[in-house]
């Protein structure tokens, strides 16, 4: 879920740069505990917003105190979780449905108010204007139940050609790029 909240409203290559940052001051896979550890100023040294790295705090300070457990989350079902995790200050619905998708491999979840999802439909459906999330969640009513493989396909759709498809492997290439 941390990984979701650092890529709230950036590029994912640069979210992973931040995380892997995050994973580097944590020793390891970020934990609530060594989250907690760290602290709000340790976080922000990550390249952290202060919003986002006391967002991260509030998720930690959650499951240390097991208001939610994320380890046993694939046993609810989805609108269980979501509600579970947008309870907790600083996680939307945006970051829910992407933890629902890529975490948890829920395969009939579409976040349409994503900004991505939203701009391949428009180009997709040659619309002349940014679909409403209204509208691209009427349009995928018959995706059903596979809208989360739609989503992935959209995304995916908005990539140049020949370009790598995974975010986590541009963001290396690009860190490497940058390196030489």
């Amino acid at each position: 879920m941390t990984l979701h909240i650092v890529g709230q409203q950036i590029s994912a290559v640069v979210a992973f740069r931040i995380y892997d940052r995050l994973a580097a001051a944590c020793g390891g896979i970020p934990t609530a505990a060594t989250i907690l550890g760290l602290g709000v100023l340790r976080l922000r040294e990550t390249g952290l917003s202060a919003a986002k790295a006391s967002y991260i705090i509030a998720l930690a300070e959650a499951q240390a105190n097991d208001v939610i457990n994320i380890e046993t989350m694939a046993e609810l079902d989805d609108a269980t979780i979501i509600a579970e995790l947008t309870a907790i200050r600083g996680i939307g619905l945006w970051s829910a449905q992407t933890f629902l998708i890529h975490n948890l491999a829920r395969p009939d979840v579409l976040p349409s108010g994503d900004l991505g999802v939203r701009r391949a439909v428009r180009d997709q459906w040659k619309f002349n204007e940014l679909p409403s999330p209204r509208v691209v969640s009427d349009i995928a009513v018959r995706w059903a139940p596979y809208r989360s493989y739609a989503a992935a396909l959209l995304w995916r759709s908005l990539a140049p050609v020949g370009l790598e498809s995974d975010p986590k492997a541009r963001a290396i290439a690009a860190e490497q790029a940058r390196s030489m």
